[in-house]
């Protein structure tokens, strides 16, 4: 038989629970400890991995300069660029009918962190994004928006978009400068018919033109950037993106030079257009969030061309003869203009500033004691008339030398000689796309007196289409590159860039600016 105490043995005291005990707390506790090294681990995973650049900066060192430790890494990317050959069915995500070699991404897949600068502007759509989400602009959109993108659209730029190009992105700013400067209403209805005849009569391969189109091509995206028209534009970014992409193309297939025509000396002319053309869509593209797969390698190679084959005189010859050849006026013109816009870009080109200098120094060479400026010499002219007059200011303009007296003696002789009918023989719209732009810089009663000749002219000779009549009434035209006036795509390019000039560039009153 089993014996037992008397009593049981007496428990240890218990600690009593208290009430955050009773409530769970310490499991709380360690629920909090482990959600805290998630979130942890979670924003270094968003600011340290995912928060990557979504374009890397353009590091090019231009063929035939420097060395270095990127000097592999160039002869690597310079064989793919080279090596890369266009396909005819490429992944369509955002162009509709340009034959490229590579496909864009979506559009989403690209929104970065958004500038304070927002303002209306013609064209596409960018809808406000932030706390309260993002607008119907290039889609659905995720979150409500308050700012629609509906064809006016919202334009976003960032504080590195030029200054100069800002003020073609609003349609109220444009509206604005042309009452301002002397336009009306009509010049901004001429140019939209202009831009849609442009988009209706665009190549199969994002060209335009039958001749020298890659010239052609330039023209017309330039009149698109001159209304802020770019890939993201809701009525003309296909039309815009495939001229873009035709061009990169060009440069892809022949190492950075830009031509449909080697073998014609004028070529330089093309290549110097479109580069131009490139250097505008840089920027534009950039803030639109729409990378183009190589545009800013095929740019840097074609700006240091430019610079690479100057002539030794400080022009520019056909064909980049570096000596002997023939240089002008005309020809430098365009290289002064491109380079200009490359500057923009941000890519780092060898010896640009001694190449301008030069280039403007050659200028003068050319100009007339009467102040025209010659075509290939101070006495080189056409007909009784310095045409090019507008391109020695344009020029002397565009790199802030606007103020100098050579400037002001050209002003003073186109305003004394130059003349403009376009149903007669005084119809040189290739001059007075220059001078149009010069007279603007200049501003005051110089622009005034200019404006008041030129304006209803070209109003009243757009045809209802949208594209302008052969100048000249019948008669023979005196001008420069007279041969190609019956090329509608070509009047209607440099009518449409004139009637933008209201707004294309900012006036300064005295012709110092800093833009493109």
């Amino acid at each position: 038989m089993n014996s037992y105490p008397d009593s049981d043995p007496v428990a240890p005291a218990s600690t009593p629970l208290t009430l955050w005990d009773k409530l769970g707390g310490r499991a709380l506790t360690i629920a909090i400890i482990v959600h805290m090294l998630v979130l942890s681990f979670g924003a270094f995973w968003i600011f340290q991995v995912i928060h990557t650049p979504l374009r890397p900066n353009t590091d090019i060192v231009p063929k035939g300069g420097g060395g270095g430790p990127r000097a592999a890494d160039l002869a690597i990317r310079d064989k793919q660029l080279r090596e890369l050959i266009p396909t005819t069915q490429p992944k369509r995500v955002v162009s509709i009918s340009a034959l490229a070699s590579y496909s864009l991404a979506d559009q989403s897949d690209h929104f970065g962190q958004v500038s304070p600068l927002i303002s209306t502007g013609g064209g596409g759509s960018i809808g406000s994004m932030g706390s309260i989400g993002m607008g119907p602009g290039f889609g659905p959109g995720n979150g409500p928006g308050t700012d629609k993108g509906n064809g006016t659209g919202l334009r976003i730029f960032g504080p590195l978009f030029p200054q100069i190009l800002k003020g073609r992105c609003s349609e109220g700013d444009r509206l604005d400068r042309i009452t301002t400067n002397g336009g009306v209403p009509a010049c901004e209805d001429a140019v939209v018919k202009g831009l849609r005849w442009l988009k209706a009569n665009q190549n199969a391969d994002g060209s335009w033109s039958g001749q020298s189109s890659v010239a052609m091509t330039g023209l017309a995206l330039l009149a698109y950037f001159g209304h802020c028209e770019t890939p993201a534009s809701t009525e003309f970014g296909d039309s815009c993106l495939n001229g873009i992409l035709y061009l990169v193309n060009i440069g892809i297939k022949n190492d950075g030079r830009m031509a449909d025509n080697f073998t014609a000396n004028h070529w330089s002319y093309e290549h110097a257009i479109a580069t131009y053309a490139l250097g505008e869509a840089i920027p534009f593209c950039r803030e639109a969030k729409q990378p183009v797969p190589y545009l800013e390698e095929v740019t840097a190679k074609a700006g240091q061309f430019i610079i690479d084959h100057q002539h030794q005189n400080g022009g520019w010859a056909y064909a980049y003869a570096i000596s002997g050849g023939h240089t002008d006026v005309s020809v430098a013109g365009w290289q002064l203009q491109a380079l200009r816009a490359c500057s923009h870009t941000g890519i780092k080109y060898l010896g640009l500033a001694s190449c301008v200098s030069k280039g403007l120094k050659y200028l003068g060479t050319c100009q007339n004691v009467n102040g025209g400026f010659g075509y290939a010499g101070p006495t080189s002219g056409v007909a009784e008339y310095f045409t090019l007059t507008g391109v020695g200011m344009l020029c002397n303009q565009m790199w802030g030398k606007g103020g100098l007296a050579a400037v002001r003696h050209a002003a003073k002789y186109l305003l004394d000689n130059t003349k403009f009918d376009y149903t007669g023989a005084n119809c040189d719209l290739y001059g007075h796309y220059y001078e149009s732009q010069a007279m603007m810089q200049r501003g005051g009663n110089e622009w005034k007196q200019y404006n008041a000749m030129f304006r209803d002219q070209l109003l009243n000779n757009q045809d209802a289409d949208g594209s302008w009549k052969v100048p000249g009434g019948g008669q023979k035209v005196r001008a420069a590159a007279a041969e190609y006036v019956g090329d509608k795509t070509y009047r209607t390019c440099l009518c449409t860039l004139m009637l933008e000039v209201y707004y294309r560039f900012l006036s300064t009153g005295g012709g110092e600016r800093n833009g493109i």
